[in-house]
């Protein structure tokens, strides 16, 4: 990645947080300009919008599976409906919704939104570790994988993630990101076929033999599970590294010296972790907000002592949300990228909801975000809810709250950002540590009352107290919750106390069964029945205290 570059970039927001209301509207008139003549643009009388209001006015909001019939004649071949440019790719999602998105990805867009944020957000990482760009040998780079196998639309084009895009043929080879170039790296030909598993162990391996600095990993269930994957894989990789063989392919020289220095680190501590690898590691890139928030703190200690936690930007599928400048907490908006509009998350987002720009937001209070850019999306909700958590010059910091998703037993409307924030404060009172959790309701129907169940696996001893202190801040961070409660036809909640490789072994099972890394994300509520059951048929070793 060109140090240049990621500077510019950073420059660029940082002159734009002081001019928030100047840099949305030059950025929707760029918008109008390059697209008010197409299908929709035509059909929504774009030409004549000029501003925010007159474009409320035009569009109505709409989630990305009502923007389909457009993306649908793209995706057949029909030039000009959403963009003047044809789409390149289709970014796909890790299936939140159910169903995999398809959205369109222009060269435009990619040029002037999607690349220039993608280099912004590597600037306080710049700032952290500045060698780490200039040595990409030295960077284990989990996140990007241009490699690994891809989907296509029926009519043949690319429908993969943001995190698969060989940014070379955009002309941007340094938006490969650090480590990308590392020439141990490389999986061979003949491997790169092989089941997400598989591929995410060769990367591993490959990486066992180097000094590795820097760990590129954005989502931070990654972060959570390669300490697992070497407790799992360590004897596997002690074979490869003795044989210098690659999942037993001749492959490099045989190294039985650090095979037996991994192998005696397994015997004496029971497991090997990273920092047994990799005792020079500085930095892990990774989300750091929502549920990670809670349980990175434990991991990290297996990553090794002042390691740091350098945050990675806010972004959707659908388009950037915000890119952190430094080290503290919560990312000014992308203002360069997405013109943004904002609804309280405290009520539901509909097509006519009246919405907030950027100037109009409160610090504490939770928001589904609306994006309109030059690819093709035009006042789009996203499926994610941010969090105000203060301002760089006048415009907000935000972090990632929670997904877009409520659960109701007697009517109440309760938010993966509220189920969190309570979550957090529970484990403060009683001092509870955990590896990770995720809620499940067992409803008698809407509106007649159920039973919320929260699986947790804890970080020590499983704490008793937890679920009494978790139920009164449920019904502080959600009004409903607490009149439920009250009329009893809520019951109170339960704590289940897991196995603490619970949600690792999870997301082996997600891996194992085709789906890449990168998209195997926490779930603050259970996504299914069938893991719920799993995840909570595995008991703990240590005894409720």
């Amino acid at each position: 990645m060109n140090a240049e570059r990621v500077i510019a970039e950073h420059g660029r927001l940082l002159d734009a947080v002081n001019h928030p209301y100047e840099v949305q509207r030059e950025l929707l008139a760029t918008v109008l300009e390059h697209n008010a003549h197409t299908a929709f643009g035509l059909e929504h009388g774009l030409e004549a919008v000029r501003t925010v209001e007159e474009l409320r006015r035009a569009v109505p909001i709409r989630t990305h599976e009502e923007m389909m019939p457009w993306i649908e004649r793209t995706m057949d071949g029909e030039r000009n409906v959403l963009t003047a440019d044809d789409p390149v790719v289709y970014f796909s999602s890790s299936g939140t919704t159910g169903h995999e998105k398809h959205i369109p990805v222009t060269r435009t867009y990619m040029e002037s939104t999607f690349l220039p944020f993608l280099h912004a957000a590597f600037a306080p990482l710049l700032q952290t570790l500045p060698q780490a760009l200039a040595a990409p040998e030295a960077v284990l780079n989990l996140w990007q994988d241009p490699t690994a196998p891809i989907r296509r639309t029926r009519k043949g084009q690319p429908h993969i993630g943001a995190s698969q895009v060989d940014y070379r043929e955009f002309g941007e080879a340094s938006a490969l990101g650090p480590g990308s170039g590392a020439t141990w790296g490389r999986i061979p030909e003949e491997l790169v076929s092989a089941i997400p598993w598989d591929r995410s162990y060769y990367k591993l391996r490959l990486a066992a033999e180097q000094d590795i600095r820097l760990f590129l990993c954005v989502n931070p269930a990654m972060v959570a599970a390669l300490p697992y994957q070497l407790r799992v894989l360590w004897p596997r990789l002690v074979e490869d590294i003795a044989a210098g063989s690659l999942d037993g392919r001749p492959h490099a020289a045989p190294n039985p010296d650090r095979a037996k220095e991994i192998e005696r680190h397994a015997r004496t501590f029971g497991t090997v972790h990273p920092y047994h690898l990799w005792p020079r590691l500085s930095a892990v890139f990774v989300w750091n907000s929502a549920l990670a928030s809670l349980y990175l703190p434990r991991v990290r200690e297996m990553y090794g002592p002042g390691v740091q936690l350098v945050s990675a930007p806010v972004a959707s599928c659908e388009g950037p949300v915000a890119v952190p400048v430094d080290l503290a907490p919560g990312a000014p908006l992308y203002l360069p990228g997405c013109v943004y509009e904002f609804v309280p998350a405290d009520g539901p987002l509909l097509a006519d909801s009246e919405t907030l720009l950027v100037s109009e937001l409160e610090e504490n209070q939770d928001y589904h975000v609306i994006l309109s850019h030059v690819g093709g999306l035009y006042r789009c909700a996203v499926n994610d809810v941010v969090r105000v958590v203060g301002r760089l010059g006048r415009t907000p910091r935000v972090e990632y709250a929670g997904r877009n998703i409520v659960r109701s037993a007697a009517g109440e409307a309760l938010t993966e950002a509220a189920a969190l924030r309570a979550l957090r404060a529970a484990c403060h009172d009683t001092g509870a540590e955990i590896r990770n959790a995720t809620y499940h309701l067992d409803s008698r129907g809407t509106g007649n009352g159920g039973h919320y169940r929260i699986a947790v696996a804890f970080a020590g001893p499983p704490q008793r107290s937890l679920a009494g202190a978790l139920d009164t801040r449920l019904s502080e961070q959600c009004d409903g919750y607490r009149a439920g409660r009250r009329s009893g036809l809520i019951e109170p909640l339960e704590v289940v106390a897991v196995h603490q490789d619970a949600f690792q072994r999870e997301w082996e099972r997600t891996v194992r069964a085709g789906q890449r890394p990168p998209r195997v994300k926490d779930r603050i509520f259970a996504p299914s029945e069938e893991a719920w059951t799993r995840i909570t048929a595995q008991k703990p070793e240590i005894a409720v205290v």
